[in-house]
């Protein structure tokens, strides 16, 4: 059985939360969000936000909060077999209550279908936050380029900050 290692990342001027599944290996060995190099988030994010790609953690919590986003995932503990989403099972949900009440949460965006999955099975009962399911930035979803990644992403983030 595995525990989240990583704390939320957010503050009182987060907007926009984006839920994964589960770290890493790497990003559990890294003790940060999206940590093996392959996965795509923070070239994606530092394109949408016209940034250049950080590197440290702390550029990447920068990046995140001076962008007004949130991070965190939707599984607190579980059962994973290295990496693999396919591989999870006895689902513990994290709370994201401590955010919800903290920061000012208008949209809520999931990083690929075992995100949105394991969110609508655990989580989405509780919230009236709209939610929808972004293409996963994980090298694993090969059909999507990083190009066709940054379009999709850039129009649903885009148009959800422009809600305000």
């Amino acid at each position: 059985m595995f525990v989240h290692p990583i704390n939320p990342l957010f503050d009182e001027h987060s907007e926009i939360l984006i839920l994964g599944s589960f770290p890493s290996v790497k990003s559990r060995e890294q003790g940060f969000f999206y940590g093996h190099p392959q996965n795509r988030f923070w070239r994606i994010m530092s394109r949408i936000c016209g940034e250049a790609v950080p590197a440290s953690i702390d550029e990447k919590t920068r990046l995140i909060l001076d962008n007004h986003f949130a991070l965190w995932d939707v599984i607190h503990s579980c059962e994973i077999t290295g990496s693999a989403d396919s591989s999870i099972k006895n689902v513990q949900a994290n709370d994201l209550s401590e955010i919800l009440e903290k920061a000012n949460i208008r949209q809520i965006f999931l990083n690929g279908k075992k995100a949105e999955a394991l969110y609508n099975k655990y989580i989405k009962y509780n919230i009236s936050i709209p939610s929808a399911v972004l293409p996963s930035t994980s090298p694993a979803n090969a059909s999507w380029s990083e190009d066709r990644l940054f379009e999709y992403w850039s129009k649903s983030i885009n148009e959800a900050k422009n809600e305000e």
